[in-house]
Parts: structure tokens; C-alpha cells; sequence
């Protein structure tokens, strides 16, 4: 088991990228702390990994609010008393072109895809600095490298995550810990559901092939860092 003895904090945990990855952590050894708005669907998760012999723990978290977000690390940090590994699979889309789009949709967008994500990078920073150990994977977007037309204000906040990677990646290097995105295509998820007009479902990545790759980036030895990492399906951009 690559991840034995670790701790991992996955948002998004309820569905989705962000329920595959916490299953394929906790079937490598780690300890896994569930973070989703849903308590129904995290208590499924959790459900999923101790039935197959795992450790979880179920924390309902809105990564918009700052407070909830630092109470989510102290949760982690109180049940098992580190942090190794976290994985920011919360995020939301809707498409539309830009002389339509309405501000409180922008606002949502950039919320919890951008801020979201820098909120909970930030609450692990101290364990892992204190650790001179961690990974971060931030769930980006094959947006960030392809033009999606409707996309602007999901695409805005892709950008912003894939540039505070970076620069994260860069200012905790000294520190041991590693920062990744994993950009990812059209994915197979509930997502898809109230969008009209969706490609072809069957075409897309499963949940559990970008689960297996943020494995592949958290799984390396402490001597190698994979910060960028590009996935779509076979037949590419959909």
C-alpha cells in the first residue's frame, strides 16, 4: 500500500472526481477525510470506503467560507494528527456566452473552483510545512490548454487555479511539499446532468481513470514531483 500511515483530505468527496479519488486513496492505505455541502452523499462515501476496509471521515464543508474550511484541517489534524495529501476536487460549471453571462454566475464560478481551492491549500500549508511533507493536486481543466467557447467564466477560474499552483509550487519547494494540477477533459461525472446539449457521455473519461492519476501524482517517491499532468479521453477534446 504506496499511501500506509498517510492522511489525505479530499473536497468534492461526495461524487464524482473527488468520490473515485477518495476511494482509490484509501484502497492505497490513507486514511481519508471527506469534504462536501452534501452530508447524505458524503455519508455514502464514507460508507464505501469502510465496507472495502478503509478509513474515512465524513466533514461537511462549504470551501467558499473561510471558517468551515479551517475547521475542515482541524478536523483532520484532531482525528489523525497530520496532513499529507489533498486533493481539491470541489468545483462547479455552467456554460453560456459571455453577453450573457450574469455576475452572480461569474461570482459562484470563481467562489468555488478558485477560491475554494486557495482556502483549502492555504488551512494544510502549516502541517505539511511543519511535516517538510505533503502534495497538493488541484483538479484543473483541459480549458486551460483548449479554447471551449461558453466557458469564460469556468475557464477564468481554471487559469487562476493552474496560475496559484504554480506559484505555490514554487514557494513551498524549500518546504518538501509538492503542488501538482491535474488538468483533466470532459469526465463522465453529475456535472454533466443540468447541462443541455453535454457530448457524448459514453466518450468520456471515468471518474476513477482521473482518480487513478491523481494516485500517480500523490504515489511518487519524495524525490520527484509531477506538478503538471494532462488527461483526456481517447478521442481528445470532446
Amino acid at each position: 500500500m504506496k499511501l500506509a500511515g498517510q492522511v489525505a483530505v479530499v473536497t468534492g468527496a461526495g461524487r464524482g472526481i473527488g468520490r473515485a479519488v477518495a476511494r482509490a486513496l484509501a484502497r492505497e492505505g490513507a486514511a481519508v477525510v471527506l469534504a462536501a455541502r452534501s452530508t447524505p452523499s458524503l455519508d455514502g462515501a464514507a460508507r464505501e470506503i469502510a465496507d472495502a476496509g478503509g478509513r474515512a471521515l465524513a466533514v461537511a464543508t462549504d470551501v467558499r467560507e473561510e471558517p468551515a474550511v479551517a475547521a475542515l484541517a482541524a478536523r483532520a489534524l484532531s482525528a489523525w494528527g497530520r496532513i499529507d495529501i489533498l486533493v481539491t476536487a470541489a468545483g462547479i460549471a455552467s456554460f453560456g456566452p459571455v453577453a450573457e453571462l450574469e455576475t452572480a454566475s461569474w461570482d459562484q464560478m470563481l467562489a468555488v473552483n478558485l477560491r475554494g481551492a486557495f482556502l483549502c491549500c492555504r488551512a494544510v500549508l502549516p502541517a505539511m510545512m511543519a511535516q517538510r511533507r505533503g502534495t497538493i493536486v488541484n483538479i484543473g481543466s483541459v480549458v486551460t490548454s483548449r479554447t471551449l467557447t461558453g466557458s469564460a467564466a469556468y475557464t477564468t477560474a481554471k487559469y487562476g487555479l493552474l496560475g496559484l499552483s504554480r506559484v505555490l509550487a514554487e514557494e513551498m519547494r524549500p518546504h518538501g511539499v509538492r503542488v501538482g494540477v491535474l488538468s483533466a477533459g470532459a469526465t463522465n461525472t453529475p456535472l454533466w446532468d443540468a447541462i443541455p446539449g453535454a457530448p457524448d457521455r459514453s466518450r468520456m473519461l471515468q471518474a476513477e481513470q482521473v482518480a487513478e492519476a491523481a494516485l500517480l501524482m500523490v504515489g511518487l517517491g519524495p524525490n520527484a514531483a509531477l506538478e503538471e499532468l494532462t488527461l483526456l479521453p481517447a478521442g481528445g477534446v470532446l
